[in-house]
C-alpha cells in the first residue's frame, strides 16, 4: 500500500495542473447536477416493521383521507373568543383555501366540529391531511400553508403551524460556526506550523473536499430521503476531518523538505506514510458510518450515508487534491513565516567543545524501575531545535523538547499513571449509567419557529399532552372489532393516570378499524409517556381486548420518536460489536500485534464512553445546558450513539495509527520497546495535539446552531476528540504500551538491538 501511495503522490505532485483541473472540473460538475438531480432534505422518523409504522399503515388503509403527512394548525386569540362572526367566516375561508392546495386530502375547521377547541374559546387545533409524502411536498407546503393564513391574521388571530410537513421549511442553519470554527483553526495551524502558507493549505483543501461532499449528498438526496440535520453534520464533521487529514501529510511533506528530498519525492513520502494513516483512518470511518444502513432505521441511516460522501471526498482530497498542491508549492510552503524567539547559545568555555547548530547531539537519559532502571534511551534531542516541522522532540540545543522529556517521566512511572488515566476515564463515563434515550419535542425549537410558538401555545392553553397525541389503531384480523371491547379499552385508558382524555373510537366506512386518540398528561418527550405507549402495548391493550381477539397498534408521531428509541437500544450492542470487530482486524492487518489492536479498541470505547458520560451530564441532567440555548434538559436523541459510535471509532483509530506509526519504526528499527514510546510520543505528541484542537474547536463551534441534534452530535464529538487526544493518546497509552514492553508487538517480539549510537563523553 506504501508504494501505492508513494505513486499516486508522485503523480499528482508531479502533475499538478493536470490534477488541478480534473478537481475543478468535479466541483463544478458537482455544483451543477446535485442542485438539479438532488432531493430536498426530509426527516423520516418511520421505521419498516416498527407499530406505529403499522399503525399509519392501518389508519391509511382504512380511511383515505388520513394521508401519508400532515401538519398541525393552531388558532389563538388573545383578546377574546374565536366564535364571533368574523373570524368564523374568516377561518372557515382559510381551511377552504387550504383544502384546495396540491395534496391536500383533508383540512379540519375546528369552529365547525372537527379539530379541537379550548374550553375558554380562544384556541383551536386542527389538522390539515395530505396524500403525498414529505419527500414529493418539499417546503412550498408550509408556504402555502402561511399564506392562506393572512386573512385570518388580519382579525388578530395568531396562527401557528407544527409538524414534520412544517419541518421542511426549518432546516437548521450553522450562522456564524463555520466562520468562527475555521478562524480558530487557522490560528492553531499557524502556532502548529509557524507558517501562512503551510497555516492556510489545510483549510483550502478542506473547503474544496467539502464541495464534492456536498454535490454528492445532493445527488444521495434524489434517491433517498436526507435528514435535514445531515448537512449541518456532515458539515461539522466533514472540515474537522479534512483540516485533520491535511494536516499529517502537510507535517510529513515539511519533514521530508527538511531531510532534503525534492518536492515530487517529499511529496510520496508525506503520501506514503501520513496519507497511510489518513487512509486507514478515513476507510474505517466510512466504513462504520456506512453500517449504520444495516441498522433498519432509515434516519440513521442517511445521516450515515451523508456523513460517509462528506468523509470520503475529504479523504480523497487529502491523497490527491493536497499532494499536486504541494508540487506547486515545494519549499514555498515555509513562506509566511512567523516570527520566533530563538535560544541563546550558552556562553562559556563549555561551549567550545559544543555541536554546531547543525549537529545531531545524542543525549542519554535512564528509564524504568527497578531492574532495568540501569538501561538508558539514546534520543536524538535535533541540534539547533529546530527540529523538523510538527515533531516537537526537540527543545535547545542538547536538551530533549518537551514531548521527549514528558515520554521518560511517564515511562518511569508508567503504572500510576495508567491507572489514574483510566479513573479518570471511567469517572467521565459514570453518567452513562443514567442514559435515556428520546427525542426532544418542539419545546426545543428556536422560539422564533412557528413550531414553537405552536408547542407553547398548546401547552399552556390545552396542555402538554396535547402535543404529544397518540393514535391507536384497533383492528381485528378475521372480522371487526366488537363495541364492548371498544367499549373496555376506552373506560381502561380513562383511568389511567397518565392519560388526560381519551376520545370515543372512531370507526372505518367498513368497519373493520377503529380509532381512537389519547392525550397524555405530560409532554413528548418525557418519559411518563414512552411508559404510556409500552403500557397499553403490553398490558393495556391485550387485557381489554383479548376476550375479543381485537388488536391494537400504537401510532403517531410521538410513538415513532419512541419505536426509534427502542430500536436503537436494541441495534446498538450489535453496530458497537460489529465497529469494534472491524476496526480490531484492521488494526491486526496493519500492525500484525493482536494486542496493539485489542488495546486500541478497549480506550476507543473508553473515549466513547467518556463522551456519553459528558453528554448525559450536559444534557439530561442540564449541567450547563443554558449556555448551549437549551431551556431544559432532555433525552438524548436516539440517533446520537450511534452516529457518535461509528464517527468516533474511527477518528480514535486516526490518531492511534499516526501514534502506533511512529511507534512501531523505531522499534522496529531499535528492538527497544520504551525508547519506541518515548520516540513516537515526542515524534507525534505535538501533531496530534493540534489536530484534535481544531478538530475540537470545529465540533465545538457548532453547538451555536438551532438544532438540538446538531448540539449533541457537536459535544459530544468535542469531547470524545480532546479526550482521546490527551488522556488517552499522551498518557493512557504510551503507559500501556510501556506495561506491555515486548508483548505488545507479539508475535514479532524483536530482541534489544545493539545501540547505534554510542554515548558521547560528557565534556566537563
Amino acid at each position: 500500500m506504501e508504494r501505492f501511495l508513494d505513486r499516486l503522490g508522485r503523480a499528482t505532485a508531479g502533475h499538478p495542473w493536470r490534477t488541478l483541473g480534473l478537481w475543478l472540473l468535479a466541483a463544478v460538475a458537482l455544483i451543477a447536477v446535485g442542485p438539479a438531480v438532488g432531493g430536498g432534505f426530509v426527516n423520516d422518523f418511520r421505521i419498516p416493521g416498527a407499530e406505529s409504522q403499522r399503525a399509519a399503515d392501518l389508519a391509511r388503509d382504512a380511511f383515505p383521507e388520513y394521508g401519508a403527512a400532515s401538519a398541525d394548525v393552531v388558532w389563538h386569540s388573545p383578546d377574546g373568543e374565536l366564535r364571533t362572526p368574523e373570524r368564523q367566516a374568516a377561518l372557515a375561508a382559510m381551511t377552504a383555501e387550504i383544502r384546495r392546495q396540491p395534496g391536500v386530502t383533508a383540512v379540519e375547521d375546528p369552529l365547525a366540529g372537527r379539530g379541537v377547541v379550548a374550553p375558554d374559546g380562544r384556541t383551536a387545533v386542527g389538522t390539515v391531511r395530505y396524500d403525498q409524502e414529505l419527500g414529493d411536498l418539499g417546503p412550498e407546503a408550509y408556504h402555502r400553508l402561511d399564506a392562506a393564513a393572512a386573512q385570518v391574521r388580519a382579525h388578530g388571530v395568531e396562527v401557528t403551524f407544527r409538524g414534520l410537513v412544517v419541518d421542511l421549511a426549518f432546516e437548521p442553519e450553522t450562522g456564524p460556526a463555520e466562520a468562527v470554527g475555521l478562524g480558530v483553526a487557522l490560528l492553531v495551524l499557524l502556532v502548529a506550523f509557524g507558517s501562512a502558507v503551510a497555516a492556510g493549505l489545510p483549510i483550502l483543501v478542506a473547503l474544496a473536499g467539502l464541495v464534492v461532499g456536498t454535490g454528492l449528498m445532493l445527488i444521495a438526496a434524489a434517491t433517498t430521503e436526507i435528514p435535514t440535520a445531515a448537512p449541518i453534520v456532515a458539515v461539522m464533521l466533514g472540515l474537522g476531518a479534512g483540516i485533520d487529514y491535511a494536516l499529517f501529510v502537510v507535517t510529513r511533506f515539511r519533514a521530508a523538505l527538511a531531510d532534503g528530498l525534492p518536492t515530487v519525492a517529499a511529496a510520496g513520502r508525506a503520501v506514503a506514510t501520513a496519507g497511510h494513516a489518513v487512509l486507514f483512518a478515513g476507510a474505517t470511518v466510512v466504513a462504520a458510518i456506512l453500517g449504520l444502513l444495516f441498522t433498519g432505521i432509515p434516519f440513521v441511516g442517511a445521516l450515515g450515508v451523508a456523513a460517509a460522501l462528506t468523509v470520503a471526498a475529504m479523504m480523497i482530497a487529502a491523497l490527491t487534491l493536497l499532494p499536486a498542491l504541494l508540487g506547486l508549492l515545494g519549499p514555498r510552503i515555509n513562506l509566511g513565516r512567523l516570527p520566533r524567539r530563538r535560544p541563546t547559545p550558552p556562553r562559556g568555555p563549555a561551549s567550545a567543545g559544543a555541536p554546531s547548530a547543525s549537529a545531531t547531539v545524542i543525549k542519554k537519559f535512564g528509564y524504568g524501575n527497578g531492574p532495568d532502571s540501569d538501561q538508558n534511551l539514546l534520543i536524538d534531542t535535533g541540534g539547533s531545535g529546530a527540529g523538523r516541522p510538527g515533531e516537537g522532540g526537540s527543545g535547545e540545543r542538547g536538551r530533549p523538547g518537551w514531548w521527549a522529556r514528558w515520554g521518560w517521566h511517564l515511562d518511569r512511572r508508567r503504572v500510576a499513571y495508567g491507572v489514574g488515566a483510566t479513573v479518570v476515564l471511567l469517572g467521565l463515563a459514570a453518567p452513562l449509567l443514567t442514559l435515556r434515550l428520546g427525542t426532544p419535542d418542539d419545546g426545543n425549537q428556536p422560539e422564533s419557529w412557528p413550531q414553537r410558538q405552536a408547542y407553547d401555545t398548546v401547552r399552556r392553553e390545552l396542555g402538554p399532552g396535547w402535543n404529544a397525541p397518540l393514535v391507536l389503531a384497533v383492528h381485528r384480523p378475521a372480522g371487526t372489532p366488537t363495541d364492548g371491547s371498544l367499549a373496555r379499552l376506552t373506560d381502561v385508558l380513562t383511568a389511567d393516570p397518565e392519560v388526560a382524555l381519551a376520545t370515543p373510537p372512531v370507526r372505518s366506512p367498513d368497519g373493520t378499524l377503529a380509532l381512537l386518540t389519547v392525550v397524555p398528561r405530560h409532554a413528548p418527550q418525557d418519559q411518563q409517556v414512552a411508559d404510556l405507549v409500552h403500557r397499553i402495548r403490553r398490558t393495556v391493550g391485550p387485557s381489554a381486548l383479548g376476550p375479543d381477539g381485537a388488536r391494537v397498534a400504537v401510532g403517531g408521531q410521538t410513538a415513532y420518536m419512541i419505536d426509534m428509541a427502542d430500536a436503537v437500544a436494541r441495534r446498538l450492542p450489535w453496530v458497537v460489536l460489529g465497529v469494534v470487530v472491524a476496526g480490531g482486524l484492521l488494526l491486526v492487518a496493519m500492525f500484525r500485534a493482536p494486542l496493539i489492536a485489542a488495546k486500541a479498541a478497549l480506550m476507543a470505547l473508553l473515549s466513547i464512553g467518556a463522551a456519553y458520560g459528558v453528554l448525559v451530564a450536559v444534557f439530561q441532567w442540564g449541567w450547563g445546558l443554558s449556555l448551549l440555548g437549551v431551556d431544559r434538559p432532555v433525552p438524548i436523541m436516539s440517533v446520537v450513539p450511534m452516529l457518535l459510535f461509528a464517527i468516533l471509532f474511527g477518528l480514535s483509530m486516526d490518531y492511534e495509527v499516526f501514534l502506533l506509526s511512529s511507534v512501531q519504526e523505531e522499534y522496529r528499527r531499535t528492538g527497544d520497546p520504551h525508547r519506541a514510546v518515548v520516540a513516537g510520543l515526542a515524534g507525534t505528541g505535538r501533531v496530534i495535539t493540534a489536530a484534535a484542537t481544531i478538530m475540537a474547536v470545529v465540533f465545538v463551534s457548532f453547538a451555536a446552531t438551532d438544532d438540538t441534534l446538531v448540539k449533541m452530535i457537536g459535544i459530544g464529538l468535542a469531547t470524545a476528540v480532546l479526550v482521546d487526544a490527551t488522556v488517552i493518546r499522551v498518557v493512557l497509552a504510551p503507559a500501556v504500551l510501556g506495561l506491555l514492553g515486548h508483548r505488545a508487538w507479539w508475535p514479532s517480539v524483536r530482541e534489544p538491538a545493539a545501540d547505534p549510537h554510542p554515548t558521547p563523553t560528557p565534556t566537563t
